[in-house]
This record gives structure tokens, C-alpha cells and sequence, in this order.
């Protein structure tokens, strides 16, 4: 469909200033101050990006509900690209300091929150009969991630480290500025992703929703910052991330064990959500894994690996662009085989 390639084209940007800003942020963050990195331990910055990747896949949650009950995907979407792009400009005027950094980075995360999830939704959405060909649009759409991020950690990686790091962040902002002005004037995606239309009560239910979740998240930040200001119970960096980890495992195990024992689910389904729950756990060990390549991977390469190349030093970032040259490849393939 038409709309695909609107949608290919705003996925592209997106990840191409995701993962742009992603092969170099460690590096920024570990990189000494002198030569304009911001000279965090490694424990410290292999934290804060632990923390930023998984805050970046959760936010896909009230990213969902944002569309499916406020904003509707289309809209989402373009939020979602527009705080993206304002984090990332945020990060390039005002990375070396603490409040412009942690800024930069929420707004990149609320943004991805919002348009990830959404933008593969109406790519679904283009398929209505589903089968093979969503299938193998899904594929080329993929493809397009992948060449983002292919060309993403190439520019930035570069401009980051051979130049300045501010100069990468400014690469991946007006990247993600790009894919906002074309998916505004792409065409084919006709009346997908519109607002939500609700019925009063559904409205009054959502409000409600909102009202709670604001209060004790507000709540539970006063809470802590309190706590740990007036010295009674402190908790540092790591200690953070070990229990953020915690916390999303036991979500997890007893979300399962409450559908399991009070879902009212027949035999056969209940076997059915064991099984889906061990392929939970082994996608999220896999994803634990990849997102190493951002995180120890990057520092491996920087601090262990000859990327001599004719007597010039290739940037330590690009070899992040390894993984989705491959998937550019075989992705047409794949597609291909679906149609087969």
C-alpha cells in the first residue's frame, strides 16, 4: 500500500536518531570531561543507559493507551517524533549539564513511547484481510529500521567521535525533524490511526485512569526524593537499576500467575500461557543481551578492538551498523519467502 512507504520512511528517521544517539551515548558518558564528554564511571554510565533502553520499551505501554484512548495513533506518532526531536536538540545544546542530559533523555524516551509502538500499529492497520502480504509488508517495513539504523550510528558515531558529541546529537535531532516533515506530507494512510471515538463512560473511566496514575506517580516521586534528601533511606545508581529489574520480573511472574489461577482459562489455554510465559522470559534474556551491543559491546570496541583501516581509525560506534546491514539484506528475502 501507498501508506507504507510513508510509514517506512518515518520509521527510518526515528531509528536512524535512536540509534544514532544510542552508538554513541556511553561513549559521551564515559569520555572525559576535558574533551567535552560529561567522565562518568563506566558502573555509572552502564547504568543510566540500562535504565534509558528499559524506560524506552516500557513506555510503549502508556504510549498505547495514550493512542488507543486520547490522542489515536496517527497523533501519537507525531508527538511522539516531535519530543523525540526536541530531546535530542535539548542533548546537543545542553548535554554537560546534568539538568539538559536527563532532560534530553526523558523527552527521547516519552517520544519513542509514543511513536514505536503506534507507527507499527497503523502498519497493521494497512493490512485489514492480514495474511501473507501484511506478513511481508511487515518485513519491509523492518527493513527500513534497519537501514535507520545502519546510517544512524555511521553519521553520529563519526560526528561524535571524530568532531563533537554535540554535533552527533544535532545529526540525530534533525534526522528525526526529517521523518515529522515527510510523514506530514506522506500520502496513503487515509483515515487510519484517528482519534478514538468514546462513549461517555469510557471517557469518564479514562479521566479517572489518568487522575490515579498522575497521583501516584507524583506520590511516589515526592516519597522517595524525601526519603533520600533527608538521608533516612538512600539508594544509589546501581542499587536503582538491580531493583528496577526486580520489580519488572515479579510483574511479570505474578501477572502470569494471577491469569493462571483466577483467569478462568480452560486446560488447553492454560498450558498455552506457560508456554507463551517462557517465551516471554527468553525474549527478554535475548533483548538483555542485544542491547549489551549499545552498552559493553560499545566500550569493548573502544577500549579492545583494531579498527585500524589503512592506517585510519574507524570510530568505535560504527561498529553498531554491523547487526542491521545484515538484516537489510535478508529482509527482502524474507519477504519474498512470505509471497512464496
Amino acid at each position: 500500500p501507498r501508506g507504507l512507504a510513508t510509514l517506512f520512511f518515518t520509521e527510518m528517521w526515528e531509528r536512524f536518531s535512536y540509534y544514532g544517539m544510542r552508538g554513541i551515548l556511553i561513549l559521551f558518558m564515559v569520555d572525559a570531561i576535558q574533551t567535552g564528554g560529561l567522565g562518568m564511571t563506566v558502573g555509572r554510565a552502564a547504568s543510566i543507559y540500562g535504565l534509558y533502553t528499559a524506560a524506552a520499551y516500557l513506555t510503549a505501554l502508556p504510549g498505547g493507551w495514550f493512542a488507543d484512548r486520547i490522542f489515536g495513533a496517527r497523533n501519537a506518532v507525531f508527538y511522539g517524533g516531535a519530543m523525540i526531536a526536541a530531546g535530542q536538540i535539548t542533548l546537543a545544546l545542553s548535554a554537560t549539564t546534568q539538568a539538559g542530559f536527563y532532560t534530553g533523555l526523558l523527552l527521547v524516551v516519552t517520544g519513542t513511547g509514543l511513536l514505536k509502538p503506534n507507527v507499527s500499529a497503523i502498519v497493521g492497520d494497512l493490512y485489514p484481510d492480514g495474511g501473507a502480504r501484511r506478513d511481508a509488508g511487515f518485513s519491509v517495513f523492518y527493513m527500513g529500521i534497519n537501514i535507520g539504523a545502519f546510517i544512524g550510528p555511521l553519521l553520529c558515531g563519526y560526528l561524535g567521535e571524530n568532531i563533537a558529541w554535540s554535533y552527533a546529537f544535532w545529526a540525530a535531532g534533525l534526522g528525526m525533524i526529517a521523518g515529522l516533515i515527510q510523514y506530514k506530507v506522506g500520502a496513503g494512510l487515509g483515515n487510519l490511526g484517528g482519534k478514538p471515538t468514546l462513549s461517555a463512560e469510557d471517557r469518564a473511566s479514562t479521566n479517572k485512569t489518568l487522575g490515579i496514575t498522575i497521583a501516584v506517580i507524583a506520590g511516589v516521586s515526592a516519597i522517595l526524593y524525601w526519603l533520600n534528601a533527608s538521608g533516612i533511606f538512600t539508594l544509589s545508581l546501581e542499587q536503582v537499576v538491580t531493583a528496577t529489574g526486580v520489580l519488572i520480573f515479579g510483574l511479570v511472574v505474578a501477572y502470569f500467575a494471577i491469569a493462571l489461577l483466577f483467569g478462568g482459562f480452560t486446560t488447553a489455554e492454560q498450558k498455552r500461557l506457560v508456554l507463551i510465559f517462557f517465551l516471554f522470559i527468553g525474549a527478554a534474556l535475548f533483548w538483555s543481551g542485544f542491547e549489551q551491543a549499545g552498552s559493553a559491546l560499545n566500550l569493548f570496541a573502544a577500549g579492545y578492538t583494531d579498527r585500524m583501516i589503512f592506517g585510519w581509525e574507524a570510530p568505535a560506534s560504527w561498529l553498531q551498523a554491523i547487526n542491521p546491514i545484515f538484516i537489510i539484506i535478508f529482509a527482502p528475502i524474507f519477504g519474498w519467502l512470505w509471497l512464496a
